[in-house]
């Protein structure tokens, strides 16, 4: 749903809009890169995906994971999750087991080369801007979602973006 445009405005008006319009992109521009940078850097540091560091993280923290809650820790799709699980067990970063009385349940665990690959990444591990985002007070968040929620809406965006990592963008 489109927002409301003043549609009477003077040049000077619309001129100071477009001025606002350039800055706000120049901030997005600025996000984006320093998201792009974060990630390029962990990748030559440790050859893995930002999204892939973040998984190793969440397993080491939580030690006999289900990929379902690593989906749900990461807020990304089961399937992404399971993408990313499958990449780092042939990688040997992690194990997978089978424990409890359903034997259908696999769990995860790290392994000591997963260990290793964590010490050398440049934190955070869930990356700069969900680090940024966490470190912010509720009322900035709360206007930040709203403001953004109003940019989706004019954008029309795909709301199964919002499951893709940053990292695999």
């Amino acid at each position: 749903m489109p927002t409301a445009r003043i549609s009477k405005s003077t040049p000077v008006q619309q001129s100071r809009h477009e001025e606002l319009a350039g800055e706000v992109l120049r901030q997005f521009r600025q996000v984006f890169n320093a998201v792009k940078t974060h990630f390029q850097q962990v990748e030559k540091k440790v050859g893995l995906g930002g999204a892939q560091v973040w998984a190793l993280s969440v397993i080491r923290d939580h030690a006999g994971i289900r990929v379902t809650e690593l989906a749900q820790a990461m807020d990304i799709h089961q399937s992404t999750a399971s993408n990313l699980v499958k990449g780092l067990i042939e990688r040997e970063l992690v194990s997978s087991f089978k424990d409890g009385p359903d034997k259908r349940v696999v769990r995860l665990k790290l392994k000591p080369a997963g260990t290793k690959v964590l010490k050398a990444v440049p934190g955070p591990f869930e990356g700069v801007l969900p680090s940024a985002l966490n470190a912010m007070d509720a009322a900035t968040l709360k206007r930040l979602h709203a403001d953004l929620q109003a940019l989706l809406s004019e954008l029309h965006a795909d709301e199964e973006a919002a499951q893709l990592p940053l990292a695999d963008m």
